[in-house]
């Protein structure tokens, strides 16, 4: 861990002067996995033990391999660490190490097969090499023979000489598993040793690398290593290896191997309420946020992540980098900086109403949550409402719209106003966790200030989202590049928004971001191959319609640096001119403009009434409510407040576009 500056105090909400920071200096964690029992906070260490023990007793059963299988960030490496430091105390019992993701195809099997090798004594590989040397033909035997005697070679020399003997043709591998087999032998069976020796191997990471990585780790272990006296852990996400995940391209043979690789796995529980909030309250205490977090907010820190540690990990440390590093929390109190990254991070489209666009009549969405939670109280209470809060209840129907009173009762009036409002409202106002929070935030001093500065800094819809354009941008092969922070945190200097990768950068496709290499994308740093589509959307139009166009600028720039053709048309009579000259495959709309709340919606209805476009038509929109989902159903148009939505039906576009070959 390092340390970080320390905060500067909040002011004094009576006078104005700088209060004192609740503690400092405030630090940052670091995300390697647990490494010894003393440091397991989330009680795997039982399990690591009993786990160990059951290796142990197993060597005469060996081979066999073990997935410790778990999403990710759910502790695998940390288990399988813990696992390694209890066979450190087992008689005979040695381990090897492997990370496949430092390893790319062809070469993670030869990597593999000599880590393993290399943990072997030198005069073992020493008689190996001499025993397959006396089985070849006379003059690579004599090559063979000549180069173990020419000097001392070291155990890596050994290894090396060893893979050139066993893969220097089809042959030879023929021959390597049998070869492996009698050293392994050798090593662990011997008079000198007793029990008979034990080797476990681990490969980390496994779901993390491309298919043909996965495939060449698997070949080494069912295929070459698969003998006697090794046995394997392998730290994986067993979904992500199934046929509808990183494998989906298999074919039924290649997918019947598979099945064949693992004999067991170990599903890693998820950590049960009182350890990850033991974990949580460990986590905040260390880097000195712990005053912060009240009882709720540790409940909503725990449930929303999915008890995820890696996940409450970054959290916490998004906390210390966006509180000390972006100078607009330089006003305000810590705690502000931590309701209002939660917020953001495990309620994105309510966030994206608060940093987008205002509530309808109410200033701002905050204040109209706040207001519809008090109205549903009373129009669902049986009693009269007081007459001291009849005059809310009528001007927040008003503002909606909506009649005084409903001669069908207030469970209709009720019903009537909710399909005005956003429709996460119904849900969130249920949702204690997060009623909590706003309350919390606007109970904070200077909240109207707070709340006024991301309003009026917000002006990228994109940018709102904790993974704007994610994985996607990032994978596109671009002649510019994507703005700073596209992946993993906001825009630097978004609205005062959080530094590039606050959050730290999050797995591919988390948040819904395409996969790296959709649709012939090169991934950042490399170049594509000979043939690859470098210009995947080269074939798509998008004419997008929105009296703000700023707003869009991050999606349209990744799309036109894919490819595609955008042009912009800031009113509905600039729309219909460009569709008079060319029609687009897609056209993204927002709703209100030209001063009209429904301009977007009625412009539609003209286009589909007087038949001059009949294609697929997206309403991007802060402001989701059902009233407009219904209309926008009825035109035959998606409405989505999501950038990564946006890029998923711009890809489909893509594909229905795309010549035939």
């Amino acid at each position: 861990m390092s340390t970080s500056a320390p905060l500067p105090p909040p002011a004094s909400p009576s006078t104005g002067t700088p209060a004192p920071s609740p503690r400092g200096p405030f630090v940052l964690l670091n995300d390697e996995p647990v490494a010894e029992s003393g440091a397991d906070l989330l009680g795997v260490g039982r399990a690591a033990r009993q786990l160990a023990g059951l290796l142990v007793a197993s060597r005469t059963s060996t081979p066999f391999t073990l997935a410790v299988d778990a999403g990710w960030g759910m502790g695998k490496s940390s288990l399988m660490r813990l696992v390694d430091a209890e066979l450190a105390h087992a008689p005979e019992v040695h381990t090897v190490w492997y990370n496949a993701w430092t390893s790319q195809g062809a070469d993670a099997l030869e990597g593999l097969i000599k880590s393993v090798l290399m943990r072997f004594d030198r005069r073992v590989l020493r008689r190996a090499l001499q025993r397959i040397s006396e089985r070849r033909a006379l003059l690579r035997a004599v090559r063979a023979v000549t180069t173990v005697a020419a000097g001392p070679l070291g155990a890596a020399g050994l290894v090396d000489e060893l893979w050139k003997t066993l893969s220097v043709n089809s042959q030879a591998r023929n021959e390597m598993r049998g070869a492996i087999g009698e050293l392994v032998q050798e090593w662990s069976q011997t008079d000198d040793f007793r029990p008979r020796r034990l080797l476990v191997v681990f490969i980390d990471d496994l779901d993390r690398c491309p298919e043909e990585t996965v495939l060449a780790v698997c070949e080494a272990v069912k295929v070459y290593l698969d003998v006697p006296g090794l046995e394997f852990v392998i730290g994986c996400d067993r979904s992500a290896l199934a046929p509808n995940g990183l494998l989906r391209d298999l074919s039924p043979a290649a997918s019947a191997f598979m099945e064949k690789i693992f004999q067991t796995s170990y599903r890693i529980p998820v950590p049960d309420q009182q350890g990850v909030r033991a974990y949580i309250d460990w986590c905040a205490r260390t880097v000195g946020i712990d005053q912060l977090l009240d009882e709720r907010l540790t409940t909503m820190l725990a449930e929303r992540s999915a008890r995820n540690p890696r996940r409450i990990k970054r959290l916490v440390n998004g906390f210390v980098l966006e509180a000390t590093l972006n100078p607009m929390w330089d006003d305000f109190a810590p705690e502000a900086v931590v309701r209002t990254l939660l917020l953001q991070y495990f309620y994105p489209d309510f966030y994206r109403m608060v940093a987008g666009a205002a509530g309808s009549g109410a200033g701002d969405v905050i204040a109209e949550f706040r207001t519809y939670r008090e109205v549903r109280r009373l129009l669902r209470t049986p009693d009269p409402i007081p007459v001291a809060e009849l005059p809310t209840v009528t001007r927040f129907l008003r503002e909606h719209d909506l009649p005084e009173q409903d001669a069908d009762g207030r469970d209709a009036t009720l019903s009537r106003l909710e399909r005005q409002l956003p429709s996460t409202f119904p849900e969130m106002v249920r949702d204690q966790e997060f009623t909590s929070l706003i309350d919390g935030l606007v109970a904070l001093p200077r909240s109207e200030e707070l709340l006024r500065r991301l309003r009026e800094g917000a002006e990228l819809p994109a940018a709102v989202e904790p993974e704007p354009a994610a994985a996607y941008v990032q994978s596109l092969p671009t002649q510019a590049q994507p703005p700073a922070g596209a992946y993993g945190g906001m825009p630097a200097g978004a609205y005062g928004g959080m530094p590039a990768g606050a959050y730290g950068a999050m797995p591919a496709g988390a948040y819904g971001g395409m996969p790296p290499g959709a649709y012939g994308a090169v991934p950042a740093g490399r170049t594509a191959a000979p043939g690859a589509d470098v210009a995947p959307l080269r074939y798509v139009r998008i004419l997008w319609v929105d009296d703000h166009p700023r707003n869009n600028e991050t999606l349209v720039n990744a799309f036109r640096a894919a490819g595609a053709v955008v042009r912009i048309a800031e009113d509905s009579a600039a729309a219909d001119a460009a569709l008079a000259v060319e029609r687009p495959t897609l056209i993204v709309s927002d709703i209100e403009r030209d001063g009209n709340p429904r301009e977007g919606l009625e412009h539609l209805a003209r286009l589909r009434r007087d038949g001059r476009y009949d294609g697929p038509f997206v309403f991007y929109a802060g402001r989701v409510t059902p009233e407009r989902s219904a209309v926008a159903e009825e035109l035959g148009a998606h409405l989505t407040s999501s950038g990564p939505e946006i890029e998923r039906l711009v890809l489909r576009a893509a594909e229905a576009e795309r010549p035939l070959p």
